[in-house]
């Protein structure tokens, strides 16, 4: 069954380039993940609506870590993209993070 990634920053352009590049590394070592990247406004509506097994938030909305943490903390991990893996738009490491978050969520 596959795992839903979800990056949410400002305007979800940048995020756009670093979801694609964590999708091409999940793709060539055969994950079963989808990573998909939104604006952070659209936040509430697609918890509600989609399958999002995972919520990360990129270094300029980090403001929003504590209140995403607390609304939806329980049932899935709410993560924190590095500044330097996003500032480098490192796919690898930046999905190293978000499938160890669904590891440790699972425990």
């Amino acid at each position: 069954m596959g795992k839903n990634i979800y990056l949410f920053c400002s305007q979800g352009m940048s995020t756009s380039l670093l979801a694609q590049k964590m999708q091409t590394v999940a793709d060539h070592h055969q994950l079963p993940v989808t990573v998909v990247a939104k604006p952070h406004g659209t936040l509430p509506q697609t918890v509600a609506t989609e399958a999002v097994d995972v919520i990360m938030l990129g270094p300029q909305v980090k403001y929003l870590y504590e209140e995403t943490l607390a609304a939806y903390g329980k049932r899935r991990p709410v993560i924190l993209i590095d500044a330097a893996d996003y500032g480098a738009m490192n796919g690898e490491r930046v999905l190293k993070q978000a499938l160890l978050g669904l590891k440790q969520a699972r425990q």
